[in-house]
Order: structure tokens, then C-alpha cells, then sequence
């Protein structure tokens, strides 16, 4: 059992190496059918077996293989297959990884992240440093000079001498030499000791670099857009060590593959692939002929290998080995059973789903596939509340949200369209509406489109006029803004300005950007209510705290303006926090870690309860997937945290839809009410500046 990836075959076509689910990496020996376990990483992550690249040397005897460590850093290995030993040969004081092995058995390159060029942000003084990583070199043997060693430019200039007729026994000696001189170069000599000593960094500038390739005299590598940048194209590169110059072998690809023996590139873009040499401007103007093959499916056949491979993938990455206690074995034989009738693959999905239910967990999912899909209709919006009323459709209101959401805004708030509420909209582009439909019935096909409206203050054509306007393809982010505002609106006209109201929708980046956005606009205030109900999750969300739980450290007095405060971007007041049902994943351990960091009473309902978190499992063989829960949250007292049950409130308050129906919120009134009790009892920390000193 266990899932295995990549295969790398030794040079020689006598070894695999390849590493598993368990992060096992291994090595199996065609001619004895044995296989030996080399080493093991430490922590499963997302992409970390995906992208695990070994490397052979020439000769076969060394693999050479990037490691996490305990510290989360990473190190350069090298196991030798003839003493059957592994050695560090970096310190993982930096991250260094993806080991090539020259060809010609001199150099061993590797990516490492060393290079240190912050980037600051525009609204706080924090900072990250992205864009770092370059590539290494190593010389193999202490007696071998490093790739970037000074050049002598003189030439030698000998005398000639006269050639000296060889006899037969002479020449058969020389060829003797000469074959035992390629013996001994074909071996890859390596020293271990002070292999860190002799590393140097190649010229080639930091950036996000991947997937290093070594060929003879060049190393091949592509170039990823650097973090922050509007560049999109990913360049395949290489670096000419005698020339010592980088050069572009094409401009933009998606992945390559260097060939056996070095001398052309299988290169990808866009599900096209193309043979290139290794040399500069290379074109993919001839592609390989991929639209011409064709397969015959068996779709009841196919729809077995993707349910065990299905129940194959929970078995080997389910974070618990022991299923939740669940009977695995007898659950294939038990829902295996139904896949006989099963008509589509929609039917397969749902005996999936039952499947993997059984293990009672959060975050199990699946879908996709060779499943039928009907046809898809775009609408028109404009961003209005309809009424019907005297026989046409009136505006009752505009959906708008705050001045200064420049983001999305209804289409009628144009300026100089004059179109207002209570005005009745009777024609898309001439064509009167039918009330007997929905509104938007006469927006079909129209998503982003310029249209003309026929608007009038009555519900006749008299005395109608035409205007010109660009619907958009979708309200929800309108009205969520307007949702928003709206709330932050109550806040501030309910506590006279004195609290901030920041709503968080997610701990993805889009909950992430609010975070920041609606914060650093209100961190001055003397309290806070954050909003994360409805939060559907994302990453977990330590960060979100960090911003949120920034202490006083000091305060500063200047001459003129203002005193400052440190950290400058801060809130230092009394929080509290709204929760509900629809919150989960990150939205679970949002309010739990807000909880922990004693930041203050959370107030609403109990969230979704779901943290037994997902991290990537294999594809399916048509295209669809599953996911599988892979790592499951503890608590620092080695309690579980309630999968299934969620976080309590501290101030329970339920929602009451007949008091949301008229616009009252009573979770935000709830929350109104605490923080505003709070600040009254612990007030803002800003201490009075003391008397100047003569000094």
C-alpha cells in the first residue's frame, strides 16, 4: 500500500529512485528486485512529493537529493549506493533543494534561498522577502576549481617537435592507457569533507527560480515571474559556464524536461509540447502531433479504477491510519457493490460521496470528471432592487456601497445618467419587458455588455428616454459591499464614531485583503467588532491574529503633529468578535485563536466545527478528484479541537429572521453593546505624555 511519485532511473538503467506517501525516499534495484529506503523527509506539505527531484551522478553511484530538517529549513544529501550511507553535505542553515549532478561529473548545482531583499508594505511596517532564491554550484572534488574561478587569457605557446614513428606494442600500451583513463573518468569522484567550503553562487540574478537541470558546460532552468511582479511570461534559461552569460532558450513556458544525454529540451505551453536544442531563441513553432491520439474507454471499467483509486487515496493520506475507527476494507466491498448501477458518472460521484462520508470527517469532497454539463446562460445586472408596480418594473433602490469602494459599483450610478429610484426601466435594448418574467429575464446573454435602457419616471413609453449602460456579471460582490458598509455604518452612528466595524469573509486572500483593507482604515478607533460570520475558511489564520493582537511597545513625542504610537498600525482596544454556523475551516479557528489570544468575547453561534484539514491528493484518471483530510488540529493542552461540534460563543444570540427582515441585526447589536461596555471599562491605552526633561 502507498501512493509513489515521480520515478528518476539512474544513468546506468539500473536503479529507481522515487519517493512515497510516507515521504519515504527510496531506491529499487532493477536486477536483484530489491528495494532500500534511503532516508525520509519530515513534514507533509503541499507540493513537497510533487516536487521532490533527485539526482543522479554519471556514474550511477550517488544520488543526490534535497531534505526538510526539524527546523523547517532543507539541506542537500548525498547517498551512496555502494556504501549505502547518506551524508549532509549543507548545513540547512538556508533552504537549498532540487540537486543537478553535472554530466561530466564536476559540479553539483542546487536552488537555495540566501538572498535577502525585503520588500516593505504600503500600509504598515511589516515586511516579507520574496524573489530569493539563486543558484549554487559545488565543486564534487577538492581537487576540481570552482566553475568561477579566474581565467587565464595568455596562451602557452610550445615548440614543435619531431613526431616519433610508434611500433605496434607502443600503440596497443597507449590505447591500454587511454581506456583506463575513461575508466577512471567515468567514475564521479566526490569529497564529502568541506563540501560546503567550496559552494559559490552563480551570477545569474535571485528571483523565483525552479526545476535546476545541468548539462555539459550549462545549467537549465526556468524563471517564474517574481513575487509582486506584472510580468507573466516563465523564460527557460540556461547559463554557459565558459562564457559565463545567461540566455533565454524561450520566452515563456510551462514546464521542460532536458533529455538523456543533454542535447535537447521537451518543453510545454499551454498543452502543447515541442523538441527545442539546448541553445539561445529556440521557437515551438513545430509541435508534437498530441490532437492526433486518441483512447477507447470502457466507461464501467474506468469507473472502477476511480472508485478504488478513490478508496486507495483515503486509505493512504487520511491523517488518521486507523479510519476513524471505520471498517475500510468492508466499506469498498460495501458501496463497491453499487457501481453496477451506475448509468453516469454523476451516479459514481454520489457512491463517492457516500464513501467517503463513512469516515465522518470535515473537508470531504469530490466532483468533476467526465460528467455532462448542460449549457450555461450569462446574465446582465445592474445593480437595482426591482419592484413591480402599475404594470412595469420600477427601481426601488440603487445597490450601492461606501464612497470610496471603487471596486464594483451599479451600472445606473454613472455619472450623467440621471437614472434614480422610483424611475421604472421598460425596454432592453428596444425590447419592452415581459413582467410576467423575472426582471433579469430580459438581461439573458448580456453580462458585460453594453445595452440601452428605455427609462421613465411612469410606467409608459410617453416622454421615455434612452441611456447607454455597461451592465456588470454579477452583483454578489455589490451587494456584499453594500452589506458592509451598511454594518459599519450602524457601528458608527450607534457608538458616535468611537468603534470600527471590519468584516472578514474568509481567511483566503480574499478575507485576508479585507482584513487589512477595513483594519487599517479604522485601527485608530477606541474598539473593534470583527465580523466573521458566513466565513468559508481558506488558510489558517495565525496572521489574522497577529494584525489583530499587536500590543503597545511605546510612544513616541515629536515636536510638531501628533505623538506617534508603536507599532504605528495598530488597535490597541477592546475587541469582540461575531460568529454563526456558516463560519468553518479557517472560520473555525479564526474566532478559537482569537479566543485563545484573550482578545475578547465572541458573541453570536456555534461555527461549522471543521478542522480536520485538506492538503492536495492525486487526480483521478478522467479528470475528477476527491479530497482527503490530511492533518487534524490539537489543542496546546493535547485536547482535540471539536471536529464536528465547532466553537462555542461566550454570549450566545441567535439569529431572529423577523428582526433581520426589518434591518435589525441583533448578533451586531449584541456586539455593539459589549464593546462599547468594554471600552467604558478598560479604556484605550494612550498614556499623557510626561513633562520635557532638563537635561
Amino acid at each position: 500500500p502507498g501512493y509513489r511519485y515521480n520515478l528518476f532511473w539512474s544513468p546506468n538503467s539500473k536503479l529507481i529512485a522515487f519517493i512515497d506517501k510516507a515521504m519515504k525516499i527510496q531506491i529499487y534495484d532493477v536486477e536483484k528486485d530489491k528495494t532500500a529506503e534511503v532516508d525520509r523527509q519530515y513534514y507533509y506539505y503541499e507540493g513537497a512529493l510533487e516536487g521532490f527531484r533527485p539526482s543522479w551522478s554519471p556514474d550511477s553511484r550517488w544520488l543526490a537529493y534535497g531534505r526538510d530538517l526539524e527546523t523547517r529549513s532543507s539541506a542537500i544529501f548525498l547517498y551512496d549506493t555502494r556504501e549505502e550511507k547518506s551524508t549532509q553535505v549543507t548545513s540547512g542553515y538556508y533552504v537549498d533543494n532540487n540537486p543537478s549532478f553535472d554530466p561530466d561529473g564536476k559540479y553539483l548545482y542546487f536552488l537555495t534561498n540566501r538572498t535577502f531583499t525585503p520588500v516593505y508594505s504600503d500600509y504598515d511596517n511589516t515586511w516579507v522577502y520574496p524573489n530569493s532564491t539563486t543558484i549554487a554550484a559545488a565543486t564534487l572534488s577538492e581537487e576540481t576549481p570552482s566553475p568561477l574561478a579566474p581565467k587565464d587569457d595568455t596562451v602557452a605557446v610550445k615548440k614543435d617537435e619531431p613526431k616519433k614513428e610508434k611500433g605496434k606494442e607502443e600503440e596497443k600500451e597507449e590505447e591500454k592507457k587511454e581506456e583506463k583513463k575513461e575508466e577512471k573518468q567515468k567514475e564521479t569522484k566526490i569529497t564529502l569533507g568541506g563540501f560546503e567550503n567550496r559552494i559559490v553562487i552563480l551570477p545569474p540574478a535571485a528571483g523565483n527560480v525552479g526545476n535546476v537541470q545541468a548539462v555539459t558546460g550549462k545549467v537549465v532552468y526556468l524563471r517564474v515571474p517574481n513575487s509582486g511582479s506584472a510580468d507573466k511570461k516563465k523564460p527557460l534559461m540556461y547559463y554557459d559556464l565558459d562564457k559565463r552569460e545567461e540566455k533565454t532558450i524561450a520566452d515563456d513556458v510551462d514546464a521542460f524536461d532536458v533529455s538523456a544525454d543533454g542535447k535537447k529540451v521537451l518543453v510545454a505551453k499551454s498543452g502543447n509540447y515541442s523538441i527545442v536544442d539546448v541553445a539561445e531563441n529556440q521557437k515551438m513553432d513545430k509541435k508534437m502531433p498530441t490532437t492526433q491520439l486518441m483512447m477507447t474507454v470502457d466507461p464501467k471499467a474506468e469507473w472502477k479504477q476511480i472508485f478504488t483509486d478513490v478508496w486507495r487515496f483515503e486509505r493512504d493520506f487520511f491523517y488518521d491510519p486507523t479510519m476513524h475507527g471505520v471498517d475500510w476494507s468492508g466499506m469498498r466491498v460495501r458501496y463497491g457493490k453499487l457501481l453496477d448501477n451506475c448509468v453516469t458518472r454523476w451516479d459514481v460521484n454520489f457512491v463517492i460521496g457516500e464513501l467517503i462520508s463513512e469516515l465522518s470527517s470535515s473537508h470531504t469532497y469530490r466532483g468533476g470528471g467526465d460528467v455532462d454539463e448542460g449549457p450555461v446562460s450569462n446574465f446582465g445586472y445592474l445593480g437595482v432592487n426591482w419592484e413591480l408596480s402599475g404594470g412595469g418594473y420600477l427601481i426601488k433602490s440603487i445597490v450601492a456601497g461606501a464612497a470610496w469602494d471603487t471596486e464594483v459599483r451599479s451600472p445606473l450610478l454613472e455619472p450623467g445618467l440621471k437614472v434614480e429610484r422610483g424611475d421604472y426601466i421598460l425596454a432592453v435594448n428596444g425590447q419592452p419587458f415581459d413582467v410576467t418574467k423575472a426582471p433579469w429575464a430580459s438581461f439573458a446573454g448580456l453580462a458585460d455588455k453594453t445595452v440601452e435602457l428605455t427609462v421613465n419616471s411612469k410606467p409608459t413609453m410617453d416622454g421615455a428616454r434612452r441611456v447607454l449602460v455597461k451592465t456588470i456579471a454579477d452583483e454578489t460582490r455589490l451587494r456584499h459591499l453594500a452589506w458592509i458598509e451598511s454594518n459599519r455604518k450602524r457601528v458608527d452612528e450607534a457608538t458616535k464614531g468611537r468603534i470600527g466595524y471590519v468584516y472578514v469573509p474568509s481567511t483566503g486572500i480574499d478575507g485576508q485583503t479585507e482584513l487589512e483593507r477595513q483594519f487599517m482604515a479604522q485601527y485608530d478607533k477606541d474598539g473593534l467588532i470583527v465580523d466573521e460570520r458566513f466565513n468559508n475558511g481558506g488558510q489558517i489564520p495565525d496572521r489574522f491574529i497577529e494584525l489583530l493582537n499587536r500590543k503597545p511597545l511605546a510612544f513616541w513625542a515629536v515636536r510638531d503633529g501628533h505623538n506617534w504610537q508603536w507599532p504605528p498600525n495598530a488597535n490597541f482596544g477592546p475587541k469582540v468578535m461575531l460568529i454563526n454556523g456558516w463560519s468553518g475551516s479557517g472560520g473555525d479557528a479564526f474566532p478559537d485563536y482569537f479566543r485563545k489570544a484573550g482578545l475578547g468575547p465572541l458573541i453570536g453561534t456555534r461555527t461549522w466545527g471543521g478542522l480536520i484539514g485538506i492538503s492536495g491528493a492525486p487526480g483521478l484518471i478522467d479528470g475528477g478528484g476527491v479530497t482527503v483530510p490530511t492533518f487534524r488540529m490539537y489543542n496546546p493542552d493535547g485536547t482535540w479541537f471539536k471536529e464536528g461540534h465547532g466553537v462555542e460563543p461566550d454570549i450566545t444570540v441567535d439569529d431572529d429572521p423577523s428582526q433581520l427582515a426589518t434591518g435589525v441585526d441583533p448578533q451586531l447589536e449584541r456586539g455593539i453593546q459589549e464593546v462599547m461596555r468594554l471600552v467604558k471599562d478598560h479604556s484605550p491605552v494612550w498614556p499623557k505624555q510626561p513633562p520635557y526633561e532638563k537635561r
